[in-house]
């Protein structure tokens, strides 16, 4: 009989029953394999991996109740009808019809996402979790060129490029960035919106070249579904601020290129129309306000559109930009880690020259309550304005030196937006090699080694904080020494006597925890235990006066017990951990020799 055979009549069982094949289910939903891979992007349904693989190891699985989930899905219908009017357009054409062609393409029949994405994200926050894909899928396509033979389209560029810039908007208007880092891949941002902590990547300000091995078909398929998710993700966060979405945008700096600067002057604008709309409102009677909802609504709509772009249609005065900081969420509602991200950049003026990145740093320090102006036109403020603190340029020399200012390297930005503190310029001026680049993402403490500028910006954050910190090469336990204390005069003599007291028990309950963990590694029985620490106290008591206790060989047999105790499976898994430790500790141990090659070359 064979392994798996199934006597007639009876019903599957197990796995056979629960998972399906590809071509099986391919086969059971009556579509191709294009269109399987994108119904199975939209609606989120991934290959499953059964521990028993009943047609063999070399064939995908998908569970079988998210095979019935399609096959009742509404928009694999919408599909096929799709399909089957595309056949009706190529049959016109072929009998070269082309009245009947034009007539049915002006008629094709469309689809949305709206309902997939109320179904998937049930919750905002939902949505707001599985952002991070959704953005630098976003701020990919908006930095990539148009290719018709991809099918990438200069219409769906120029929407993820309005849909990456209101998101920016947002997080600059509400001060919600928290880190950034820039790496060879792009730069990475991490913002945090209701609690959740969103990161995404964007590629750098280059011409991007398309590969071959890259499959865009599918790749846009995402960018479909993320396109919406983004709409709607927008659209909530825009209301929750009261401004109006879509914005409007200025034409003339839409033009320019300067669609993140015209974004912050129409959200900073939203607020005066809102506030006289709301006025009219509460001052009209009940009679008006029906009469005019009947007879006036479309021209209330356009004196609405008429007073926004009178606001967001100035001229370029000095002070235009004070309003992307001006008019923002009110500070009671902001917690503590946003009121520092918001007042880090408060009283400077930073002036940005043509050849650094302007998006990125136009984002950066808007958000973190600077004023930026550029090189260019659309610029709120000229170069030569007296107001400007800070020029941020990339070039070793200038043709002109305002010495009211200082000229930095834009690396100092990004470090001081991760330190929450304003660094020293003298390591970013121009011409000077900058300080390393470190990442906010890693943790240096769990690591193990901290760069030497890591400990110096942690001095120069405890000295903005008025901490105290031990000296390079004083450990912690020496700062908790009371000898020390008292002679830095930080407590009293009394405390002193206090802490050192309570030191004293503390060690003597230690000694005596060691010395019975010994008694009972040498097997000696409960009732004699007693009389054999009082034996062993008054032989080893002037050598444990001049030495104390080897705490490293107790740790060690202690383990060594724990491990003969453990089971196969764990003590396999503890051995993994400790080889992983040991490959940590090389790594930092050539880290800390670098250095010392370093220090030693530049002596």
């Amino acid at each position: 009989m064979p392994k798996h055979y199934r006597p007639p009549g009876k019903k599957k069982e197990g796995n056979a029953a629960k998972y399906i094949t590809r071509s099986k289910a391919i086969k059971y939903l009556q579509i191709n394999l294009r269109l399987f891979r994108r119904l199975c992007i939209l609606k989120g349904i991934f290959p499953r991996d059964p521990k028993k693989k009943v047609e063999g190891n070399h064939k995908t699985y998908y569970h079988m109740k998210d095979i019935m989930f399609l096959a009742h899905e509404p928009l694999l219908e919408k599909f096929r009808d799709m399909r089957a009017y595309d056949k009706k357009v190529k049959k016109a054409f072929a009998k070269k019809n082309r009245d009947l062609a034009a007539r049915l393409m002006t008629r094709k029949p469309t689809y949305t996402l709206d309902r997939l994405i109320k179904e998937r994200y049930p919750k905002f926050v939902d949505a707001l979790r599985d952002l991070d894909d959704c953005l630098t899928m976003v701020h990919l396509f908006a930095a990539l060129p148009a290719l018709e033979s991809e099918k990438v389209e200069v219409k769906r560029i120029h929407n993820c490029r309005r849909l990456s810039h209101e998101w920016q908007a947002y997080i600059s208007r509400t001060h919600k960035l928290r880190k950034t880092f820039i790496s060879v891949k792009g730069i990475y941002y991490q913002a945090e919106v209701e609690g959740q902590k969103i990161t995404w990547l964007t590629p750098h300000a280059l011409q991007q070249v398309l590969t071959d091995d890259v499959d865009f078909n599918v790749m846009l398929t995402f960018l479909e579904f993320y396109e919406t998710l983004l709409s709607f993700v927008n659209f909530k966060l825009y209301h929750s601020i009261n401004v109006k979405y879509p914005p409007i945008l200025d034409p003339r700096l839409e033009a320019l290129a300067a669609d993140l600067y015209a974004l912050s002057r129409f959200v900073a604008a939203q607020t005066k129309p809102m506030q006289l709309l709301e006025s009219q409102a509460v001052g009209s009677s009940g009679s008006d306000q029906v009469e005019a909802s009947k007879s006036g609504s479309h021209a209330e709509e356009s004196e609405l559109r008429l007073a926004q772009l009178q606001h967001q249609l100035p001229s370029n005065e000095p002070g235009a930009l004070m309003h992307l900081v001006k008019d923002a969420v009110d500070e009671d509602e902001d917690d503590e880690e946003t009121k520092e991200c918001k007042n880090l950049f408060k009283d400077f003026t930073f002036f940005l020259s043509r050849e650094v990145p302007r998006e990125s740093l136009l984002f950066v320090i808007s958000a973190f309550g600077g004023l930026v102006s550029w090189e260019g036109d659309g610029a709120p403020l000229k170069e030569s304005d007296q107001s400007i603190t800070h020029q941020i340029v990339d070039r070793p020399t200038q043709g002109h030196l305002f010495l009211s200012r200082e000229y930095i390297q834009p690396q100092w930005v990004y470090d001081c937006v991760n330190a929450r503190i304003i660094l020293p310029t003298e390591g970013y001026l121009v011409g000077k090699i900058p300080p390393p680049h470190l990442s906010p993402f890693v943790d240096n403490e769990a690591e193990g080694y901290i760069p030497e500028y890591a400990e110096t910006i942690k001095r120069l954050l405890a000295a903005a904080r008025k901490e105290i910190l031990p000296l390079p090469g004083v450990g912690k336990e020496d700062m908790d020494d009371p000898q020390n204390l008292l002679v830095e005069g930080i407590i009293s003599r009394a405390e002193a006597n206090k802490v050192a007291e309570r030191t004293q028990k503390m060690k003597a309950l230690e000694q005596q925890y060691h010395d019975e963990l010994k008694i009972e590694l040498q097997g000696v029985g409960y009732s004699s235990a007693p009389s054999a620490i009082t034996q062993n106290t008054s032989e080893d008591a002037e050598a444990k006066e001049e030495s104390g206790p080897n705490l490293n060989q107790i740790a060690e047999d202690a383990a060594s017990m724990a491990k003969v105790a453990m089971p196969r499976k764990k003590r396999r898994l503890y051995e993994a951990m400790q080889i992983s430790k040991a490959r940590k500790q090389d790594k930092v141990n050539l880290l800390k020799e670098r250095r010392k090659k370093l220090a030693a070359a530049d002596t």
